[in-house]
């Protein structure tokens, strides 16, 4: 096993670079670039005017900074080496002039990741349980019902989900019992620590909803067919036959095997627990990691977007790593060795 994962490491080391290497592209040759970005602020430029080449007028200095006027292999080289060499990620040049993309990344980290465990942990909960009974009764009016339901669920936009429950549960909607936007609580400072956490779950409860509600339709979906595949199966019937009561045989046997599609799936949700919602985010006005990286997009933060996207992909090829090595704890006979 320790060969396999270091081969894998080795692997996702090279596929990063790649990925690096074409976001890099893409960046340079998508329009606009950070100096003419609306969002750059004067204190960030220390000349601003015509550029030597082709009198374009812009800030020099950011461009001499981000070797926007050298080759392009020139620019990524140097990012790749100040990154692989110093761990120096860069300062931003738009978001937040000077300063250090990875400060801008670690304080927008922690909301994003507590949005999103919160939301992936309850719809993991409900969609388990829901997938079972349903498989546990195929074709019945639960399962008939609950399908219809949870596909109809699926297909709600994201925003007018938000808004909709804006609408009816913020403060100053139809009821009225919920913050409709922030995570700042008036007057916490004169509260106790019980009430204070009381209302930082209350800021957290409508977009906690919105981006669990999604993943509760497809994880419930693959629940159900894991389960009704490994039903079928010999050593189910075996189970059944020795005389084992109905929750033996769905828990202590057929549900391992059904788990293996799920933990496949979690892997590829782990940069999702990074990278946030840019729509929930933007519409509860929450500091999180997905209105940073709308914020970098447009204003072509170049090494923002860098770090962002070299995060990004460092966390696809770790949880698809993970789910490799959790499917074997799951199933013993799947062998790492032989997986190609």
């Amino acid at each position: 096993m320790l060969l396999y994962i270091v081969k894998r490491l080795l692997i996702g080391a090279l596929t990063l670079l790649v990925i690096m290497a074409v976001s890099y592209l893409m960046l340079r040759f998508a329009p606009g670039d950070p100096s003419r970005s609306n969002l750059l602020s004067e204190s960030a430029s220390t000349a601003v005017g015509d550029a030597a080449k082709g009198g374009f007028k812009g800030n020099v200095s950011v461009r001499d900074q981000l070797y926007l006027d050298k080759p392009i292999w020139v620019g990524f080289g140097r990012w790749l080496q100040g990154v692989l060499c110093q761990w120096e990620w860069g300062n931003s040049v738009a978001v937040e002039p000077g300063r250090p993309v990875s400060d801008l990344i670690l304080e927008r980290l922690g909301l994003t990741v507590k949005l999103n465990l919160a939301a992936l942990t309850l719809a993991w909960l409900i969609a388990i349980g829901w997938g079972v009974a349903a498989a546990m009764h195929p074709g019945s009016w639960f399962d008939r019902s609950s399908s219809l339901f949870l596909f109809a669920l699926y297909s709600l936009p994201v925003m007018w989900v938000a808004l909709l429950l804006q609408l009816f549960f913020g403060y100053g909607g139809i009821w009225g019992v919920l913050p409709l936007k922030g995570i700042t609580v008036p007057g916490g400072e004169t509260m106790s620590i019980w009430h204070l956490q009381l209302e930082h779950v209350k800021h957290f409860l409508l977009p906690v909803f919105c981006l669990s509600y999604g993943a509760l339709a497809g994880l419930s979906r693959y629940a159900r067919s894991g389960m009704l595949e490994t039903l079928k199966c010999d050593y189910v019937n075996t189970a059944r036959a020795k005389g084992l009561s109905s929750g033996e045989v769905i828990w202590h046997h057929a549900f391992r095997n059904a788990l293996l599609p799920l933990i496949t799936l979690a892997g590829g949700m782990l940069p999702a627990l990074i990278s946030g919602s840019v729509i929930v985010e933007y519409v509860f006005n929450l500091p999180g990691m997905g209105g940073l990286s709308l914020q970098a997009l447009s204003s072509r933060d170049y090494p923002l977007l860098m770090a962002l996207f070299a995060f990004s992909g460092a966390l696809t090829l770790i949880g698809l790593l993970a789910a490799d090595l959790l499917c074997t704890a799951a199933e013993p006979r799947i062998k790492l060795s032989r997986r190609r």
